[in-house]
């Protein structure tokens, strides 16, 4: 990176996209951190939960692939404001089935709300790039940790609502709403479009090259491992501390509320740690102590330990997403479609990770179907390598 100056509407950029992340991470965790009760309104076995939390994933893996020609044609602050259209009408749709204890209902409005989160996520990554190209330092993630201030918030909103037994429906309804108007806001200041750069793109999105490129595919690779380990304790955390430590939904809520905190401070001082370690070090690092954490969290006998082993999961696994885009995104140019095309291959954890954990949890119980991600992890640090950043290269182009 350059070093840049930080222009007034650079930095409305900066704070426009900061407000994506932390609205996208305040929105899902809201849903997330209330799974027990969504389990019992409707009255769903672990393996069937885990079939329901699937049809978000399959929202978010059917609009993946499109979103990087999507953006290359409407740009991120459309993209942005259409998949926060849709994520809004999958929420009313949700709550409308969870409020009629309607299964078909609900999973119809999980996958909406996947869809729109799909493109949402991709779009927000490709403008944090971009501002961050133009600052000329880190940002990824300081924004990604944006994201986790989001779901400490929506978490702790789950945690209070909860204790106030406020109806689910209702808490979904008013999170929808406010969330559609925060980003409504937003993407008005997001980056203009840069001339030479569209210019550079006129002759296509090059989508199907970037399929075929082998750095592209393993940073893929990294970064889905990197999900998994974060995707499973977003489904999983709390109905395990439930399950296998005993407790009230609300204090399950507090205790995902405290890996998503851990998440964040690493995220916050993420800058730092891949300016002094680099990116390779650092998820090295990252990804031993997510399996520390994840072992002492699966063992643990009292309710103490577990909440220290899901502190060191969330901050082992906290900087491998925003690294992860970084990475796919180090050519201005090609960003869009390598960041779609990452982001599809990471999105394969929230599709498999679900039904494999409710699957393995039906024969083990949930606590220890998460040693399924120990394994992940362990596999997708092997692609570590491939996030070293490259070389300067020209701007090229390419259809498909």
């Amino acid at each position: 990176m350059t070093a840049s100056t930080t222009t007034p509407s650079l930095r409305r950029a900066r704070t426009a996209v900061a407000t994506a992340f932390v609205v996208n991470g305040f929105a899902f965790a809201s849903w997330i951190s209330r799974v027990p009760a969504a389990r019992d309104t409707l009255d769903l076995s672990a393996a069937q939960l885990g079939l329901l939390l699937l049809c978000l994933a399959v929202g978010s893996a059917v609009a993946l692939p499109a979103t990087g020609p999507v953006v290359h044609r409407l740009g991120p602050a459309r993209t942005v404001l259409v998949g926060a259209t849709v994520t809004t009408t999958g929420q009313l749709l949700l709550a409308a089935g969870l409020g009629t204890a309607s299964v078909p209902l609900a999973a119809a409005g999980l996958a909406l709300t996947g869809a729109g989160v799909g493109g949402w996520d991709v779009a927000m990554n490709i403008e944090g790039a971009a501002v961050e190209q133009r600052l000329g330092r880190a940002l990824m993630p300081r924004l990604h940790a944006g994201f986790s201030l989001g779901t400490v918030a929506g978490a702790l909103l789950g945690a209070a609502a909860a204790a106030l037994a406020l109806p689910l429906p209702v808490h979904l309804l008013v999170v929808a709403g406010a969330s559609f108007a925060a980003i409504a806001v937003a993407v008005r200041s997001f980056l203009a479009a840069d001339p030479e750069e569209e210019a550079a793109r006129s002759e296509g999105s090059g989508i199907g090259r970037a399929w075929r490129e082998p750095r592209t595919l393993l940073v893929g690779a990294l970064t889905l491992a990197f999900a998994f380990t974060e995707g499973s304790a977003n489904d999983w955390l709390a109905v395990a501390l439930v399950d296998g430590q005993g407790v009230s939904e609300a204090t399950a809520a507090v205790g995902f509320a405290c890996f998503v905190t851990a998440m964040t401070a690493v995220r916050v001082l993420g800058g730092s740690l891949l300016a002094r370690w680099g990116r390779v070090t650092t998820l090295r690092a990252g990804g031993a102590t997510a399996v520390v954490g994840l072992l002492l969290f699966v063992a643990a006998p009292t309710l103490p330990l577990a909440v220290a082993g899901a502190v060191l999961w969330g901050a082992g696994a906290a900087l491998g997403f925003p690294v992860g885009m970084s990475a796919a995104a180090d050519d201005p140019v090609r960003a869009a479609v390598r960041v779609s095309v990452v982001s599809s291959i990471a999105y394969t954890a929230f599709l498999a990770g679900p039904p494999l954990i409710g699957l393995v949890a039906e024969a083990t119980g949930v606590v220890d179907a998460l040693l399924v991600v120990v394994v992940v992890l362990a596999a997708g640090l092997l692609a570590a390598g491939a996030t070293r950043p490259l070389e300067a290269q020209p701007a090229e182009s390419s259809a498909t």
